[in-house]
């Protein structure tokens, strides 16, 4: 463990298979309805010739797979983990309603004067293409 709760090289994956209703009940949560997401027609029209998910969904995988990295380093913790946010996200390629996602998160670097974690963060789609990227800072709180 190398006296932190995670260490370097530790890794969690997620995958999903995005549908549909992933995007339209996100599109309603968040009132990110641009046609991009929701207007079949509009995209059909589109050099892309069919409706994408939201990238900001994307990043709510992100969040996903760093709970699991992290879930085991909870039992008996006296701090806990909170996100400080997602650095240098990109989105490299379009991701289509069917595509699988499998996300992978790597803890990167561990920094413990400062208490926080980074992990490194890949999202590739069914055909291996590697659709987005992050990098994501956890800050380790002392409970009271």
């Amino acid at each position: 463990m190398s006296g932190f709760y995670v260490s370097v090289g530790d890794r969690s994956t997620f995958s999903k298979t995005v549908g549909e209703s992933d995007v339209y009940l996100f599109a309603g949560i968040t009132g990110d309805l641009s046609p991009n997401h929701v207007n079949k027609s509009y995209m059909e029209r589109s050099k892309y010739k069919r409706l994408q998910a939201h990238g900001a969904l994307l990043v709510g995988f992100m969040s996903t797979a760093s709970t699991l990295v992290i879930a085991k380093s909870r039992e008996g913790a006296d701090e806990t983990p909170v996100s400080l946010g997602y650095d240098r996200v990109r989105f490299l390629a379009p991701v289509y309603f069917g595509d699988t996602l499998t996300v992978e998160y790597t803890i990167g670097s561990i920094d413990t004067a400062r208490r926080r974690s980074s992990g490194d963060i890949t999202i590739k789609n069914q055909d291996g293409t590697l659709v987005a990227v992050a990098t994501h800072i956890l800050k380790w709180v002392k409970n009271d």
